[in-house]
């Protein structure tokens, strides 16, 4: 089942909203038009990766700061910026606090859908990476407390025979965990139960102040 391309339009303009709405219609996009960034961050709950167009220019928080305020975010949302001829630099700004592209007024409707093609792919990306996340994680709240630390060794690279020495425990017992982590994790080798490990800790680290 394919699911829903949709395009989250943010401008304060009317018709400029009433225009993309036609065009992306006709290219078989969804859309969803809000009049200011505070609009927007009423109304959408940001539990899922989404696609947004913004325009910089923006009643009340600019679409600058409404960029930097959705990197902060758990789940960061690929966004294309819409500028004016004064606008380039405040775009290219947009673009270091983590914007995917910007356009600039007046653009070609061609081009326009060429970018939001490649942001919604990225948006099919994100959503596939999250549920992968998601299983890995269940996967390893499933294992027993034993069987965590001994994903944490193996993933470290620590043979059975170390492994097992260094939990007190026989090598036999220790391949049985082993075994056990493999098969609960859905981990082929070791090395690949090893990125399981790095995806959980990196999501777990506290990297955002």
């Amino acid at each position: 089942m394919g699911h829903r391309r949709v395009v989250h339009v943010i401008d304060d303009e009317a018709d400029v909203c009433e225009a993309l709405e036609l065009l992306l219609q006709t290219a078989g996009l969804e859309t969803r038009t809000y009049a200011s960034a505070e609009d927007f961050l009423t109304e959408v709950k940001l539990s899922r990766p989404l696609c947004l167009l913004v325009d910089v220019r923006l009643p009340g928080m600019n679409g600058l700061d409404l960029v930097r305020q959705l990197q902060q975010g758990p789940v960061r949302p690929v966004i294309v910026m819409i500028t004016g001829h004064g606008d380039v630099p405040l775009a290219v700004k947009a673009m270091r606090a983590g914007a995917l592209h910007f356009l600039e007024k007046p653009f070609e409707p061609t081009e326009l859908l060429q970018v939001l093609e490649e942001a919604l792919d990225r948006v099919s990306q994100m959503a596939a990476e999250e549920a992968t996340f998601s299983a890995i994680e269940a996967s390893h709240r499933s294992l027993t407390p034993r069987e965590q630390e001994v994903m944490a060794l193996l993933a470290e690279g620590m043979p059975t025979k170390l492994l097992a020495t260094r939990l007190g425990i026989s090598t036999r017992t220790a391949e049985h965990h082993r075994a056990a982590v493999l098969k609960k994790m859905g981990a082929r080798t070791v090395s690949h139960l090893a990125r399981m490990s790095m995806s959980l800790q990196m999501r777990n680290s506290p990297t955002r102040s």
